[in-house]
């Protein structure tokens, strides 16, 4: 909640957490069941375009879904905020929605879903077909609220449901809402043949968990997982977070009741296992802003392709074409993203590489070079000085190619694997218009930076296929290579045609928007890793009144 101060005024910010449930989906997929994933759009004040506002995850095999990543808007009441929700059966690790099976969608207001509490309408489609199954949409006002809590469980003597083994344990935690229901906000992962399960350690916010309500009901559902999606029911138990703050007590220890083999056995049922909190830990959760008012730096370091498939810059086709009246795609996504960034760092001093070009004087083919054509210092001073040397780069080099990734991603890493304490946090943007050449060395070389302070996001200008780095980013699934798999998801990869039909500034906010909108949670997930607490805001000099300094 916002800090009360007397004799002032505070402008009330609503914040709304949307959680979506799905019920009798359509059922694309031919041996097994769809797998679901929910996508929002809304469309901005004034404008009649939707805009892809976030994703649910993808759950298997399930034709009534409960997703547990939720959505989180403003809600203004003088606006008429429309939502869309579409559908897909997710059938590839791809991010492109063209390349999954459209189930239907879903038009309301956040109004209606405010005033509702909990929203059910059916799906639609752009054609008539069979029933396609209806959306639940539950509404909840979310409290400021800095605290995670992490916790771990094991169970004891669970009841075995798979008939030639033993059962495949998982937890799913849920929260009770306003109208008395449940939902989801968290899931284990299910452990392989055994009764007597211990899962992982998991983080939550308590905003998730309870919205800042200790005593707020939670309800722990314990299933025995199944490769169909049908998930048996092994017990459930409900507690409150003030009890689980108590940690590995007597009173954490928890019985699983099925509630139909208590009806159906009376008396002579006992339980079906027993659930048993292991450690609990409440800890204060920090902000992007944490960091950087306690002094933490942003390093932004540009790479561009300079590669022949961007053509020659001398036609006006060409990615790289200079015009003095009308910046080209390489410029546009450069000034975009730089502005954001540059906020952030306090000497505006940029790193410019070239990457795929022939440079002077023999025509040596070169993947890390300094644009700027200094032999020893790579610096541009502002998105200015980045363009300027861009522009003059060009009359220099050659274009040729390949377009290999993995020698800028190495150089960057071994500046940010120097710092490991929380002062420096790198950026790597990458714009490029092709196919990477090297990927299994471009993978090597980001599963190698998960563990450093960097996120590298990846502008693709022109038209070509941009297939290959969808796996990159590791959005749905992380990014993984010769069986070692990346510590956490580090790039962000985004089309700038899709923005290109915008007028600017419009089409220029939205590009900035989507390539650094990951860069915050990218961030606190590596301090969060390392353990890394933000220092105590710098403290701003003080200036005495003009009257005061002449004396």
């Amino acid at each position: 909640m916002a800090d009360f101060r007397s004799s002032s005024a505070f402008q009330p910010r609503l914040i709304v957490e949307l959680s979506i449930s799905c019920r009798n989906l359509l059922d694309l997929d031919v041996f097994s069941k769809s797998d679901p994933m929910v996508v929002l759009y809304m469309q901005p004040f004034g404008s009649g375009r939707w805009v892809e506002t976030g994703r649910t995850e993808s759950i298997q095999n399930n034709l009534n879904p409960d997703f547990v990543n939720k959505f989180v808007l403003e809600y203004m009441f003088e606006e008429h905020q429309k939502l869309r929700f579409e559908v897909y059966d997710i059938d590839s690790a791809s991010v492109r929605l063209e390349d999954h099976d459209f189930l239907g969608f879903m038009e309301c207001t956040l109004g209606e879903v405010v005033a509702a509490g909990t929203l059910q309408r059916s799906l639609q489609f752009n054609t008539p077909r069979a029933n396609r199954g209806y959306m639940l949409v539950t509404a909840e006002e979310l409290l400021q609220c800095k605290t995670d809590a992490t916790m771990q469980f094991l169970g004891k003597k669970l009841d075995k449901k798979d008939f030639f083994g033993k059962s495949d344990p998982f937890l799913t935690i849920s929260k009770s809402s306003e109208n008395s229901s449940y939902v989801v906000v968290h899931r284990t992962e299910y452990l392989k043949k055994t009764l007597n399960p211990t899962w992982k350690p998991f983080s939550i916010s308590y905003q998730r968990l309870c919205n800042g309500d200790e005593d707020r009901s939670l309800k722990f559902e314990c299933y025995d997982w199944n490769a169909s999606g049908s998930h048996s029911l092994i017990g459930e138990f409900h507690t409150t977070i003030r009890t689980l703050c108590k940690g590995a007590t007597e009173e954490n220890i928890y019985e699983l009741i099925h509630p139909e083999k208590k009806r159906r056995k009376g008396s002579s049922y006992k339980n079906s296992g027993e659930i048993r909190l292991m450690s609990f830990i409440k800890e204060q959760r920090y902000s992007f802003l944490d960091y950087i008012r306690g002094g933490t730096e942003l390093n932004c370091t540009i790479a561009i392709d300079f590669t022949a498939s961007n053509g020659d810059p001398q036609s006006q086709t060409s990615l790289h074409h200079i015009n003095q009246f009308i910046p080209n795609p390489y410029a546009r996504a450069l000034r975009a993203v730089g502005e954001i960034v540059q906020d952030y760092d306090s000497d505006k001093m940029f790193p410019v590489l070239g990457f795929g070009a022939r440079l002077p004087p023999e025509g040596r083919v070169s993947h890390e070079f300094f644009v700027n054509g200094h032999p020893t210092d790579p610096f541009c001073s502002g998105i200015d000085g980045v363009l300027s040397a861009y522009q003059q780069c060009l009359q220099r080099i050659q274009l040729y190619g390949p377009t290999n990734f993995a020698p800028v991603i190495n150089h960057v890493a071994k500046f940010a694997a120097v710092h490991h304490d929380g002062s420096q946090y790198f950026i790597l943007l990458i714009v490029t218009d092709g196919i990477i050449t090297d990927m299994p060395q471009t993978k090597d070389a980001i599963i190698n930076a998960s563990v450093l302070p960097l996120s590298i996001i990846i502008v693709g200008v022109g038209n070509a296929d941009f297939t290959a780095m969808d796996e990159l980013d590791g959005d749905i699934v992380k990014l993984s290579s010769g069986g070692r798999v990346a510590q956490r998801d580090i790039v962000q990869f985004v089309p700038f045609r899709d923005f290109e039909r915008d007028a600017e500034p419009l089409g220029r906010a939205r590009l900035a928007k989507a390539v650094l909108a990951e860069i915050p949670d990218q961030f606190v997930s590596f301090m969060r890793t390392k353990g890394i607490v933000p220092k105590p805001p710098r403290v701003a000099p003080e200036f005495p009144p003009p009257d005061l300094q002449s004396r």
